[in-house]
């Protein structure tokens, strides 16, 4: 088993992780293009940590503007065996309330602009993201959050819509009739590139606002849902800390298959492929590449 290394993308109002010591900061070259902002690594205890804001210091990039793939190559490349996503969203249902954490497990992809694979045209591959989210990695989150007495709920479907404008009122009731929970802007195509990386994935779903169905709330904007996320910084932190402090030194292996998602997942034939995609896929496959 390999070391494991705990990565946090930090979601809007999360620029930053306190409480991190040995911490350097590092610029990391990507094949794939500038990911978002320079990793910033350092420890929690005797836990390795990589932390990554995903709208960059400042909140410069947009949601359809962040390269999803260089994040997800330079975790890899910095050794992040277990990802863990914070990230804002909005509400469906009325007891999934401004300030509470929702563990989602299944998300629903309605983006339209983003590169969604690592894989392509010279090197095909298919993985199966059936179960996105790492259930065992999951419930250290959920027993961080029970150790902090932070308020959360574990499942849910998170639905990820293209942005940067919020829903419309027929896209939010026509969502919240299809009985997904919570919607948000980033999940997707994240998750996918994590499985593709074999990188363990778990979003913490930060509930901002109830979008725009809720009659007696009226529509969203940034100024509620900054305040929110302001509120809940603290509570993130202290999540990412309990979570990091008690996780194991090791890599543990994942019951959905993150750990080894690629194995037979290449299905174009080693003749067939091109060498220049083969380079650029040296972090995220290597493991897989090398045994051809």
């Amino acid at each position: 088993m390999s070391q494991a290394v705990l990565g946090i993308i930090g979601g809007s109002g999360i620029y930053d992780l306190p409480g991190l010591t040995d911490i350097r900061e590092e610029r990391i070259e990507s094949p794939w293009g500038e990911p978002s902002d320079a990793l910033r690594i350092g420890r929690i205890g005797q836990t390795k940590i990589v932390f990554l804001p995903r709208h960059g210091r400042g909140h410069v990039l947009s949601p359809s503007d962040i390269n999803y793939r260089a994040n997800i190559d330079v975790l890899k490349r910095a050794g992040v065996t277990d990802l863990v996503s914070l990230s804002a969203c909005g509400s469906y249902k009325a007891e999934l309330y401004p300030g509470l954490f929702v563990l989602v497990d299944q998300f629903i992809d309605r983006t339209v602009r983003r590169d969604s694979s690592f894989f392509g045209k010279g090197c095909v591959a298919h993985v199966s993201v059936a179960h996105p989210v790492g259930p065992a990695l999951q419930s250290r989150i959920a027993e961080a959050a029970q150790a902090e007495e932070l308020p959360f709920v574990r499942g849910g479907t998170l639905v990820t819509m293209e942005g940067p404008q919020f829903s419309t009122y027929a896209e939010s009731m026509s969502y919240r009739g299809l009985g997904f929970d919570l919607i948000g802007m980033t999940a997707m195509p994240e998750a996918k590139l994590a499985r593709e990386a074999e990188i363990t994935y778990a979003t913490v779903a930060m509930v901002t606002d109830f979008d725009c169905w809720h009659e007696l709330h009226g529509v969203v904007d940034v100024a509620s849902v900054v305040q929110v996320m302001h509120e809940n910084a603290d509570k993130a932190r202290r999540l990412v800390a309990r979570l990091a402090a008690d996780f194991p030194a090791q890599r543990q292996d994942c019951p959905a298959g993150s750990h080894r998602a690629l194995d037979n997942a290449i299905i174009t034939a080693p003749g067939f492929r091109d060498p220049a995609l083969l380079a650029k896929l040296d972090a995220v496959a290597g493991r897989v590449l090398a045994q051809a």
